[in-house]
Formats: structure tokens, sequence, C-alpha cells
């Protein structure tokens, strides 16, 4: 897809972290690059990242992160390999899948095709989870909550929230949900299907829905930092969503790829609408 109204870059800034060559550099550089004219929208600015982790024993020890602005609109695609060439190829891959997303996501908007998320077993084509990254085994005593990110959490509706979790390439997706009003975390239930959490499950409030989606008839266990940590420890699971003991608002305690935890937790900004 060309674009002639608006410019769009013809290079993309690089990052490089650990042992990573300058022509590994450059070819991924060059995968990116590649793909730029498949936005739907001129592309303002690209950056793609090449970390290699220092644990022999990984078998994906690459890391390949590409972040572009599409006109204004953040996207993003992280996957993991065995050589920077296998994960920049797979970088590309994914990029691609992302960026045709969002064109299906524009073209939604002015009319012309299904909503998003309409094609959901479409987009995905079962390859989730394999191209994240593997988290690095730090054992349990060594971890700690090395990034703690709060910011009021978007209005918007599951197939919103579906879009932006898969336009931003994350795991999960913490937000206010526009119809029941309550603090909710979206993600994946299987290669095609979503599952919604809430604070207080209300999924009688919730409209009209295109993603493939199920609502977890339990509600949030309410707990505080601390508790959230063990269950996560205990559970070995990716995330924990839970009510947040003092504010009873939602939040999220996930794994890190470097092995600690990272915390989500809405802004100070007064309870969510009930």
């Amino acid at each position: 897809m060309k674009h002639t109204a608006s410019p769009q870059i013809t290079d993309v800034q690089v990052e490089k972290r650990g042992q990573v060559s300058s022509g590994e550099i450059a070819y991924a550089r060059d995968k990116v690059r590649a793909v730029l004219d498949r936005a739907p929208k001129p592309v303002l600015f690209a950056r793609v990242r090449l970390t290699r982790q220092a644990n022999p024993a990984m078998e994906r020890p690459v890391i390949a992160q590409a972040n572009l602005d599409v006109s204004g609109r953040p996207a993003r695609a992280h996957v993991a390999g065995g050589s920077a060439t296998e994960a920049a190829d797979l970088l590309q891959d994914r990029l691609t899948a992302v960026l045709a997303r969002m064109a299906e996501h524009w073209e939604a908007r002015r009319g012309r095709t299904r909503p998003p998320g309409g094609d959901a077993r479409a987009w995905r084509h079962g390859d989730e989870p394999a191209h994240r990254p593997d988290h690095f085994p730090r054992p349990a005593a060594e971890r700690e909550v090395v990034r703690h990110k709060s910011f009021a959490l978007a209005f918007e509706s599951p197939d919103e929230a579906a879009d932006e979790m898969e336009r931003l390439d994350y795991g999960f997706h913490l937000f206010t949900d526009a119809g029941s009003g309550q603090d909710s975390v979206l993600y994946r239930s299987g290669p095609a299907e979503y599952r919604l959490a809430q604070v207080d499950p209300r999924p009688e409030r919730i409209g009209p829905v295109a993603v493939p989606l199920t609502v977890s008839p339990a509600p949030a266990p309410r707990m505080d930092v601390a508790e959230a940590r063990q269950r996560l420890e205990v559970t070995g699971w990716p995330f924990v969503f839970f009510a947040d003991a003092a504010t009873g608002r939602g939040a999220v305690l996930y794994h890190r790829y470097d092995g600690h935890y990272g915390l989500i937790t809405p802004a100070a900004d007064g309870p969510a609408a009930a």
C-alpha cells in the first residue's frame, strides 16, 4: 500500500543490547523497513531493538522488538529466536500481521469491512504464544517488582481492547469496560478466543461484541501486591488480575521477560464507574 498524501520515514532507528553485531542489526533494520509500506497510514517513526541475553541455557536468547508510529497510533511487535537472523525473520512476520490488523481496523472504521476482531481466527493463525520471548529463569527469591506503571485506564469496549492488545502485541490488556463500568482485563484463552475478567463481573451490561469472547463469572480476588506476588509464584501464571485491597481498583502483576515482576495499576483518579 503506497502513500502519497503524507511523508513517510525511509529509515529505521536501531538499538542493541548484549552481543549483537552490526551485520545482525542491519539485517533486522532491513526486515522492518521492508514492511513499512504495508501500514494503512504513513509510518512517522520506526525503531528496532535486538537483545541477546547472556544465559547460554536459553533456547531462544535473541529478542527482537519493533515500535512504530503509524500516523499517531503506536504499533509494536515482540518476538524471540535462536539466532539474530531467526528473530529478525520472525519479527518481520509478526509486524506484517500487526499492520494487517491495523489496516482491517481502519477499514472497519470507514465502514468498508466487518468490525475489528470480526475474523480473529484468520488473524491469529494459532501462532500464539510461539513467538513470545522466553522468561529469564530467575530464582523466586531474587525477583522484584522493578516496573510499576500507573495510568488512567481507557474506557473502551472489549472489541477496542482486543484491537489495542493485538496492535501492541501484548499478552493482556487492562482497561475499564465502557458498558459495565468495571475495571477489566482481556487476555487470550485459546488460539482464536478471548477471556474477560472483571473486578465485579457484570456480563449482562457488556454491549455487543464481535470478537469471540467468554466472561469469567468469578470476581477479582481482593488482595495487596504481596499477596498477588505470592499467588503469581504459586500458580506460575503469566499474570494475576486482582482488586487492590486499598482502592478496590483492578490491577495486574505480571512476569517480565527479565525474570522480575511488573505492576500495572490505575492512576489515582477515583473509583471506576459503577
